[in-house]
């Protein structure tokens, strides 16, 4: 089995840098089985986002959402958001959809997995 990575942008490092130790610890072991399990063809764990081409994977982890995708190395992460952020973006922009459908149609949630490529917060 090759090394697998599981990369940080820099935006998605700094939001696992302001978390309390404890909790970036839990978000990291969270992270040890997902070789086996990107490796399945029925990733049920994840929920999934499409647009144009983009595809995200989104883990739930207690009231935080990790916002990654499948790289030659492993995995990139490109944001981790509090349940509590994503509810308050769903609001203001009036979406009444579930939560990866909203966020899968709504152009400023990508503009947001964008700027966290580019490094920009």
């Amino acid at each position: 089995m090759r090394p697998f990575q599981i990369i940080f942008n820099p935006t998605s490092a700094a939001e696992l840098a302001k978390m309390p130790k404890e909790l970036q610890l839990y978000i990291l072991g969270e992270f040890r089985g997902l070789p086996q399990e990107l490796l399945k063809s029925d990733l049920e764990r994840f929920g999934r986002l499409a647009r144009h081409g983009h595809h995200l994977e989104r883990l739930r982890l207690g009231e935080y959402r990790v916002y990654f995708e499948r790289h030659d190395l492993g995995v990139v992460v490109h944001r981790i958001l509090s349940k509590n952020t994503l509810k308050d973006f769903l609001y203001r922009s009036s979406l009444p959809t579930g939560e990866d459908e909203a966020l899968q149609e709504n152009p400023k949630f990508w503009e947001l997995i964008e700027s966290a490529k580019k490094g920009v917060a």
